[in-house]
């Protein structure tokens, strides 16, 4: 099929590589001029484990190609997928939709044939059908242009194969419309595999989306108070999430206590998702989430508590080694990131922060231009007098405690994420605390 996907960020590009790997035929528009160029030449702007392999192979096969030209996407016609951002509103919680709503105001008016438009973007509930009510004032007459909704479900770290294997599709239409045959035709090769096929209305599927996102951040905040408690009491927070984990009702995914989520998602959409049931009247329904995001909040300013404390009770004059500034491994992207907030807040606080990332520097760079950066964990760790793990890479957790602690002025480390071999580390003389 001959697909368009507007909008090429993290998520665009995922898809637009992945559709392409499908067979279909793929133009993707994007308008930022530093992300088209790199994209113009089959270089993908950020990093997620296998898709610049991908994007790559596709680009230089000709199947998908990448254009700045609303034009073009009209000509190239297809399928229309919606995948632009959809931010967090400076200075409130809800969702900035400004992108979105461009992508309609821009494209529909310029269609000369049927359309079936496709959103992947997070978006509040209620707004598909918003688009689906602006896009018929805006198709030309004789054009029916068809909105639906079709979320996506990626992780960072895991995009591709959540993409080509994912855990269920769904989506949501409008009755007697033809969105459900043309994202089973689109879809066609992981129906074929046995993915599931949800469909539903188009505020339901919106609601897939946020739910599951709001759900994940509330069980990280859960066991991450819990921790506390174990704290507290001097018991393993660890062992219980381990012990708990066995219940088939619960599982043990996402039940790993530290630092806390973030990230370009999880953190913005529990917000949008209560700033969008306040709008509909149903508020109270979401106050636990409130306290959600406080706990996560809490557990970065627990972290520099902490690393204050180690050092004695200041940190003016402290040297720390940061390893980690991505939110979450197997990414560069630090956008509301615990890691690179805890940096920066220690460094505020007087101390000297050398921070190392396998993947996420130069992102960090830009947003936080006064920390020192090293080019290795071993480099960020020399003369330091505390050590924090704050990203869980497979690096970190293979590092070897004594030539690390043949650097440091203090054998001290601070486990944010609780992936360390403790024993091994103790065992070479380490303090360790989480």
């Amino acid at each position: 099929m001959r697909l368009t996907v507007l909008g090429m960020g993290y998520l665009g590009a995922t898809h637009a590589a992945c559709m392409a790997e499908l067979g279909h035929e793929v133009l993707g528009v994007e308008i930022e001029p530093d992300r088209l160029a790199a994209l113009s030449a089959g270089v993908l702007p950020f990093y997620e484990p296998g898709l610049a392999e991908l994007y790559r192979k596709h680009f230089e096969s000709g199947r998908l190609r990448v254009t700045s030209s609303y034009q073009e996407a009209v000509e190239h016609g297809g399928v229309y997928f919606i995948a632009v951002g959809t931010p967090q509103k400076d200075s409130e919680s809800g969702a900035d939709l400004r992108d979105v709503d461009a992508v309609i105001e821009t494209l529909v008016p310029m269609l000369t044939h049927d359309a079936v438009i496709l959103g992947k973007s997070t978006v509040p509930v209620g707004t598909a059908h918003r688009l689906a009510n602006r896009a018929d004032e805006l198709a030309k007459p004789d054009v029916t242009v068809e909105i639906a909704w079709n979320p996506e479900f990626l992780r960072e770290g895991t995009a591709v194969a959540d993409t080509l294997r994912p855990e269920r599709l769904v989506v949501g239409v409008q009755p007697g419309g033809t969105a459900e045959a043309v994202a089973r035709e689109v879809y066609a090769p992981l129906l074929a595999a046995g993915t599931p096929l949800v469909v539903t209305d188009m505020a339901t599927a919106e609601l897939v989306k946020v739910t599951a996102n709001a759900f994940l951040a509330t069980k990280i905040s859960f066991i991450n108070a819990v921790a506390e408690v174990c704290s507290a009491a001097g018991a393993d927070v660890k062992a219980v999430a381990d012990a708990v984990g066995y219940d088939s009702r619960i599982g043990r995914s996402y039940l790993n206590a530290g630092l806390g989520y973030g990230g370009g998602c999880l953190p913005k959409d529990v917000r949008a998702f209560m700033a969008r049931a306040g709008e509909l009247g149903a508020a109270e329904a979401l106050t636990f989430l409130r306290e959600v995001d406080a706990i996560n909040l809490g557990r970065r300013t627990r972290m520099v508590q902490l690393t204050r404390e180690v050092c004695g009770g200041a940190l003016a004059g402290a040297r720390v080694a940061v390893l980690g500034v991505a939110y979450k491994p197997d990414s560069d992207d630090v956008r509301d990131s615990p890691a690179l907030h805890v940096a920066g807040q220690v460094q505020l606080q007087g101390a000297t922060v050398t921070a190392y990332d396998p993947k996420a520097t130069e992102n960090a760079r830009s947003s936080f231009p006064t920390l020192h950066y090293a080019e290795s964990a071993a480099d960020a760790c020399a003369g330091a007098d505390v050590v924090l793990v704050l990203t869980e890479w497979d690096e970190f957790l293979t590092l070897d405690p004594h030539d690390i602690g043949a650097r440091v002025r203090r054998r001290a480390v601070i486990d944010g994420r609780m992936c360390l071999d403790k024993k091994r580390w103790t065992e070479a003389g380490w303090e360790y605390w989480i």
